[in-house]
């Protein structure tokens, strides 16, 4: 019996790390990213773990949503003990005010953030439908999703979609025999490139700057490691899915 899950924004950051953890002897991994590991696929297979890799643009996610839809329906549901969706890709998008901002960009935002897990989750949800083992949804969330932040609206507000769209999905879930859990989860604050774009911003555009460089100074961030080991825990709580909204710092 094998674990399947499809992981999203697997190249680098703490995607790479959860795909790194993901990739045991049981496991059947799909990821979807605008790169691929070349240092994964050797790892994958010296723990006996079936890993796909796929290069996609998230910005576009209909085309994707569609393989995957295919790819879902050419396994094999009787030898799978779990199916799991992570939706973990996602881009900070503008930094500033909106009237700053060119469209194009927050269009491309508005799409990785949103529009692709949501694309994602309806593809996965109907494709296993039928499946009667333990299936969820993991979508990365962030505490921005729940505490506005001058300069970072579109972030904050894909994120917060990213929240109600779980609790709706949970809704529907809980009125089926074999419902799919899922939940929206705030990782912390990771050491990653986005946190590097935070510090980077323009103090007169986005006043939060300092409070991002504090955090990197006084060594307050989770590694990309500790984080995916977080997340891939909270992911195995007996409890997912209750509460749908949750943040691993309440762990």
């Amino acid at each position: 019996m094998h674990h399947l899950t499809i992981l999203t924004g697997a190249s680098r950051g703490m995607g790479l790390a959860m795909a790194h953890q993901l990739c045991s002897a049981d496991a059947i991994v799909l990821c979807i990213s605008r790169g691929t590991s070349d240092a994964l696929a050797p790892w994958a297979s010296s723990n006996g773990a079936q890993l796909t890799q796929w290069r996609a643009d998230l910005a576009d996610a209909a085309p994707v949503a569609a393989r995957l839809g295919q790819w879902l329906a050419q396994q094999h549901p009787a030898r799978l003990a779990s199916a799991t969706l992570i939706n973990n890709a996602g881009v900070i998008g503008h930094l500033g005010p909106l009237n700053s901002a060119d469209a194009a960009d927050l269009s491309q935002g508005i799409r990785i953030d949103l529009e692709a897990p949501i694309l994602l989750s309806a593809a996965f949800l109907a494709a296993t439908g039928g499946w009667t083992m333990p299936r969820k949804i993991l979508n990365i969330s962030s505490g921005l999703a729940r505490r506005a932040m001058a300069g970072t609206a579109l972030y904050c507000a894909a994120k917060a979609g990213m929240d109600h769209y779980s609790r709706c999905v949970a809704l529907d879930e809980a009125r089926k025999p074999h419902g799919l859990r899922i939940v929206s989860l705030a990782p912390g604050v990771i050491d990653t490139d986005m946190q590097t774009q935070l510090r980077a911003g323009d103090p007169q555009l986005f006043p939060d700057r300092e409070n991002f460089t504090r955090l990197k100074e006084t060594d307050s961030l989770t590694s990309p490691e500790q984080a995916a080991g977080q997340v891939l825990a909270y992911l195995a709580r007996p409890d997912f899915g209750d509460p749908v909204i949750a943040d691993v710092r309440d762990m």
